[in-house]
């Protein structure tokens, strides 16, 4: 292997992000949770180092600003000192709007409510990260459009577009009943796998 850079480590920075996303969803133990979840503490570690060593930050640095971000960005749940406020709020919704105003205030510059949402992120993720920001934008055209009908035909689809817009359909459809289309589709991947092995192998 040649010397790491931020660049180098960006595979396995996301790799070892599904694996802990794996471990979860398929119900490993906690031994393998807790292991996992080293291992993308150990990718955090690496690029702090590389960071240090040009002396731009270091890994305190990073838990420093986590921890002014959380306390900046929570109001609701911290004072300004970091200590606990003495109530909170009493609905998710309350928590979003005062999240989002705090990020406002922060950003006031910013007009685009799907800036920020990395372009690396799967198709499928990144749809639904989308319209989750244009609904809490306040965005007319938050309401799904119903599967199967008008331009978002089940199939067979004759254009790439076609396939793409039936699949926009269904994550709008997964957004609006609160479900996570991204991993919906790793269950079903998942399933898929298991099935097929236990034909191919039955006991």
């Amino acid at each position: 292997m040649g010397a790491l850079t931020h660049e180098s480590l960006v595979e396995y920075l996301i790799e070892e992000a599904y694996e802990v996303a794996e471990t979860i969803e398929a119900g490993h133990p906690d031994a393998e949770l807790q292991g996992e979840l080293g291992d993308v503490l150990l990718q955090v570690v690496l690029h702090a180092r590389l960071a240090q060593e040009r002396d731009s930050f270091t890994f305190d640095d990073v838990a420093r600003g986590l921890v002014a971000k959380m306390v900046r960005r929570n109001p609701h749940v911290f004072r300004p000192d970091g200590s606990l406020q003495d109530s909170f709020p009493a609905t998710v919704e309350e928590i979003v709007h005062k999240w989002d105003a705090v990020k406002r205030a922060e950003r006031p510059e910013r007009n685009d409510p799907f800036e920020g949402i990395p372009r690396a992120l799967p198709a499928l993720a990144r749809a639904q990260k989308s319209i989750d920001r244009a609904a809490r934008a306040g965005s007319p055209h938050a309401q799904p459009p119903v599967v199967g009908s008008g331009n978002t035909k089940a199939g067979p689809f004759a254009t790439e577009d076609e396939l793409g817009d039936h699949l926009f359909a269904v994550v709008r459809s997964a957004h609006a009943a609160g479900l996570d289309a991204e991993r919906a589709l790793r269950g079903a991947v998942r399933r898929y796998q298991q099935q097929e092995t236990q034909h191919q192998h039955p006991s």
